[in-house]
């Protein structure tokens, strides 16, 4: 392999313009807030979904899942990969969903050819050609978060990292299931038609949750579905379509930003501030240090007087 997976987030820009880079077609990515079957169904004509946790880092391999069960003869005929490599779990994830739906879908030739290539793999050897995919690999890595401080493809988690993780659900062949990875088989949850979809899911995910502590809210739900546009175009709502352009001018600014390492220019612009406070002539330049000195000690009393760590500063 020529080069590392970076880290990605979980975001509905982020993912919908990955796959458009990958060749799909008319499909994009919707962030859930409620875990209610009527909020999935109104995102439209759904391909799954995909899960993002905090991952159990002592939690190991059991000959039975905490729900559903292994399915270990799905893999002949359903896309299942093993996770061989770490960050990439979020484009394993949606692929898991979208080379499911090859014929409802239109993947596209490049994401087409890897599913026939790969196909007939087992599990582990699957995983390991998306991790060998350089097309793949740099599409996701186009989306990463630049950062000068942290090269991803060198960190190795330790037991005190939080660790998330993303997995997928869709129903294949009328049965609903979940894609992971790290999981010896595609596991299922019985029987689930598409349509049925929105309603054995939600229940799914509720157990799953449910296992966590009740303080512990970091979740993220993104629902694969059908380009909003096209059904705001079917039904001559403008003020929808309007909408949809809109949260997609949004995406490509906010993904456009996640390119940019902007500490450069945060250092020349604080030099610039430096050296005019410095031409403003004696005494100018101390008393500003000295007054920002002073706000972050009101800052610190306030905080401490509300009950907040005192170091701790926004």
């Amino acid at each position: 392999m020529s080069g590392g997976w970076n880290t990605i987030e979980s975001d509905a820009g982020v993912f919908t313009y990955l796959i458009e880079k990958l060749g799909v077609k008319d499909v994009q990515f919707e962030e859930l807030m409620t875990l209610e079957p009527v909020e999935l169904r109104q995102a439209g004509k759904i391909y799954g979904v995909i899960f993002l946790f905090k991952y159990p880092t002592g939690e190991k391999r059991s000959d039975k899942p905490n729900d559903g069960t292994y399915d270990h003869d799905a893999s002949s005929n359903i896309f299942f990969a093993a996770q061989t490599i770490q960050n990439a779990c979020g484009t394993q994830a949606l692929l898991s969903v979208l080379l499911n739906k090859d014929g409802e879908v239109d993947i596209g030739k490049e994401l087409r050819e890897f599913k026939e290539f790969a196909g007939e793999f087992p599990p582990e050897l699957r995983g390991e050609t998306l991790s060998n995919s350089d097309l793949i690999r740099e599409t996701h890595n186009s989306f990463a978060r630049s950062s000068p401080f942290v090269d991803e493809t060198q960190r190795t988690a330790t037991e005190d990292d939080d660790v998330y993780h993303f997995i997928a659900y869709t129903s294949i062949n009328n049965t609903l299931y979940e894609l992971d990875g790290l999981q010896p088989a595609p596991i299922s949850h019985g029987a689930c038609t598409t349509s049925e979809f929105p309603d054995k899911v939600i229940p799914v995910l509720q157990r799953r949750i449910a296992r966590y502590p009740a303080t512990e809210i970091r979740f993220n739900l993104l629902a694969c579905v059908r380009d909003l546009r096209i059904r705001a175009r079917e039904m001559g709502d403008e003020e929808a379509l309007e909408a949809e352009d809109s949260k997609r001018s949004d995406w490509l600014w906010e993904n456009a930003l996640r390119r940019h390492n902007f500490v450069g220019f945060v250092g020349e612009l604080l030099k610039g501030v430096v050296k005019d406070k410095l031409s403003q002539g004696d005494g100018v330049y101390e008393k500003w240090v000295e007054d920002s000195k002073a706000k972050t000690r009101r800052r610190v009393e306030d905080r401490r007087k509300k009950g907040l760590g005192g170091d701790d500063i926004e």
